[in-house]
């Protein structure tokens, strides 16, 4: 009868850690995007790293700020230099939660509408954020998704007056994940 309780809870244990599960991706994408009446501003980073628990909900990401590319080399140095100032703060990151795991799959194939919650660090300030994503779930593939503004005030980044008319005072960020690894 000991051996039957201690193979169950041997059991019970392996499929619990078996259930707790990490994923990750190391070429996540991350763009922005500034709309002006002067010019429109895009940049695109594709090596971006980011860890989903799938149990917990939480969620990292990782951004190293010179891996964002430009259309124009000069915007891609100017806003290394003069605006994100990526000798200074190298990297981007966010450490949060989806505050409603509880209602996706991840077993089952399907579009989940999500809420994200947690601290955006940028240009060495740290903000809560909240948004709405969705997680895809696709033959077992997982991809996460969301779209949502940032005011450049909000992480004291400034704009010369010269060219304040061409840069958007808010920021429309697009993150778009396919979680292909697993820890």
């Amino acid at each position: 009868m000991k051996t039957f309780i201690l193979s169950a809870l041997v059991v019970l244990t392996v499929s619990h850690c078996a259930t707790a599960q990490k994923i990750y991706t190391k070429n996540g994408n991350i763009s922005f995007f500034s709309k002006t009446n002067m010019e429109d501003i895009k940049a695109d980073n594709n090596q971006v790293m980011s860890v989903l628990n799938t149990q917990t909900g939480e969620l990292q990401f990782s951004v190293l700020i010179k891996s964002f590319h430009f259309q124009k080399a000069l915007m891609e140095e100017h806003f290394n230099e003069n605006y994100l100032e990526s000798g200074k703060y190298p990297k981007s990151t966010f450490k949060g939660t989806i505050t409603d795991v509880s209602k996706v799959n991840f077993a089952a194939d399907g579009t989940y509408p999500v809420s994200v919650s947690g601290d955006l660090t940028m240009h060495g300030v740290t903000n809560k954020v909240t948004t709405k994503g969705k997680i895809v779930v696709t033959g077992g593939k997982i991809t996460g998704s969301t779209v949502f503004s940032a005011a450049l005030a909000d992480y004291k980044i400034e704009v010369p007056k010269l060219v304040e008319n061409n840069i958007a005072k808010n920021i429309e960020i697009t993150v778009n994940c396919l979680y292909d690894q697993k820890m």
